[in-house]
C-alpha cells in the first residue's frame, strides 16, 4: 500500500512539475494579478480612468512607489494603457485595455463571493460605482 501511495504522489507531483513548465494558465494569471494592489487598482479602473493621484486616494495604505511598480507591471501585460497628455505639470491616465477588461467577470464573481461570505448583499464597492 505505501508504494501505491508513493506512485500516487510521484504522479500528482509530476504533474504538478509538467503543469509549471508548460505554463499552468491559473498560474499565469496569477503571476499578474497575484502581486499586492494590482486586484484593487484595476478593481478601481473598472470605474473609469484615473490618474496616480486619484488611486492613491482609493488606495489607502499604498505607497508612490508600489502604486508605479504594479501600474508598469499591469501595463506591461498589457491590462491597461497610459496615456501621457502633454501639459505642465505632466498629466497622466490610466484606462483598461480590452484584455484588462476580460477580468471583469472574475472581480464580479470575487465580489459576490465575498457579499456572500460576509453575508452582505450592499457592501460598499467600487466596482458598484
Amino acid at each position: 500500500m505505501k508504494l501505491k501511495n508513493k506512485t500516487l504522489n510521484s504522479d500528482v507531483k509530476m504533474t504538478d512539475i509538467l503543469c509549471l513548465s508548460n505554463g499552468c494558465p491559473i498560474q499565469f494569471v496569477l503571476g499578474i494579478l497575484g502581486s499586492k494592489w494590482s486586484v484593487l487598482i484595476l478593481r478601481e479602473l473598472f470605474a473609469g480612468d484615473r490618474r496616480t493621484h486619484e488611486l492613491l486616494e482609493a488606495l489607502p495604505g499604498i505607497s508612490s512607489k508600489t502604486l508605479t511598480l504594479r501600474l508598469r507591471e499591469l501595463e506591461k501585460h498589457g491590462l491597461l494603457a497610459r496615456r501621457v497628455y502633454p501639459e505642465v505639470p505632466p498629466h497622466v491616465e490610466y484606462s483598461l485595455t480590452e484584455k484588462g477588461l476580460e477580468v471583469k467577470p472574475v472581480m464580479i464573481a470575487l465580489k459576490h463571493l465575498g457579499e456572500e461570505w460576509l453575508g452582505e448583499k450592499n457592501c460598499s464597492c467600487a466596482m458598484d460605482r
